[in-house]
């Protein structure tokens, strides 16, 4: 596989990753709802979620964002 092979790969790994922990968590959120937890046990449970969704997410979103490197720059200045 190539070098541009396996980062398309990874990339779609995350994606796919990223869908299914949206999915997780969209369950997770309906489940609240029909729960018999009271407004302030549903209300911190629901803060836990999003945090630990915006834990979970936002690495894999930003390495796919993240701009490619594919070398290092060239020095000014050679000893």
């Amino acid at each position: 596989m190539s070098r541009e092979e396996q980062r398309k790969a990874v990339r779609e790994l995350r994606e796919s990753l990223i869908a299914q922990l949206e999915e997780l968590y969209g369950a997770a959120f309906e489940r609240l709802t029909t729960q018999n937890l009271g407004d302030g046990g549903i209300a911190r449970l629901t803060q836990l979620l999003l945090r630990s969704r915006e834990a979970a997410i936002t690495p894999l979103q930003e390495e796919i964002e993240a701009p490619l490197i594919t070398r290092a720059p060239e020095s000014a200045e050679r000893p």
